[in-house]
């Protein structure tokens, strides 16, 4: 007499899993830690426009109504290379950058990335490049700085600290990276996947070397030859006491 398994495991095993894959996105989304906002809804692309490297120093100075045509100009760009899936930002690896409409000062700054061989991308501060995003194992860029990671405030002169990260922190291709980068007047830390990258250097105008950084300026996403997608941007604007605190620590917190 032959025995059949029992119906129910199947279905059983196959509802769980369909469950899972249906969790599994929502579940990767969080809410802004306590004191953060939100800078992507998760929805779509309010709040964002487009610049690439541009000296905010010029397009700062422009009147109201060429600004706006600038900005307005930019989105026709943006809608072509960004799209929004499954409360991810996803870019194509082409286009303007993603650019904030709010100023920033000093913050706090949280981020998820994730993106593909050959990649390279990174965050703009004030509209200052940047915090690096390498493809850590590429040969072709490692003379330039690639094999040792990501974090790191590429666009410092040679030699200067900051430009190479303290370690090398970057997860295998396809696990996401998370972010924490603290900017403080001229001063940057940067933690990324938990390990301290970047410890409290001064981050150089790329712009004009001899001068300073902007006071304010947007934070840009930087999209750079291959896709890139984010998620969980939050941040959180420093006040002065604070400020102050972290300009005599070196830090808010450890990571």
């Amino acid at each position: 007499m032959r025995i059949r398994p029992p119906r129910s495991r199947r279905p059983l095993a196959w509802v769980v899993l369909s469950a899972l894959a249906l969790v599994s996105p929502v579940a990767a989304e969080e809410k802004p830690p306590e004191g953060f906002t939100a800078l992507f809804n998760g929805k779509d692309l309010t709040g964002w426009w487009g610049l690439k490297t541009e000296d905010p120093a010029k397009w700062m100075a422009l009147d109201p109504k060429k600004f706006a045509e600038k900005k307005q100009k930019s989105l026709e760009d943006i809608r072509k290379h960004w799209s929004v899936e499954d409360g991810v930002l996803v870019n194509d690896g082409q286009g303007l950058y993603l650019t904030t409409d709010k100023y920033y000062a000093d913050f706090e700054l949280l981020v998820d990335y994730k993106t593909v061989p050959k990649a390279d991308s990174g965050i703009y501060l004030r509209a200052v490049p940047q915090v690096q995003i390498w493809d850590y194992t590429d040969p072709g860029k490692f003379k330039i700085g690639a094999d040792k990671g990501s974090g790191g405030l590429w666009n410092n002169s040679k030699g200067a600290p900051g430009k190479d990260p303290l370690v090398l922190a970057d997860k295998p291709f396809g696990e996401w990276n998370r972010f924490r980068i603290i900017m403080v007047g001229e001063n940057v830390t940067v933690y990324l996947n938990g390990k301290l990258v970047v410890d409290f250097a001064r981050m150089e105008n790329y712009f004009n070397r001899k001068g300073p950084l902007p006071e304010k300026g947007p934070i840009q996403l930087q999209t750079h030859g291959g896709e890139i997608r984010w998620r969980n941007v939050f941040i959180r604007e420093i006040g002065a006491e604070e400020a102050e605190r972290i300009r005599k620590t070196g830090r808010r917190t450890e990571g």
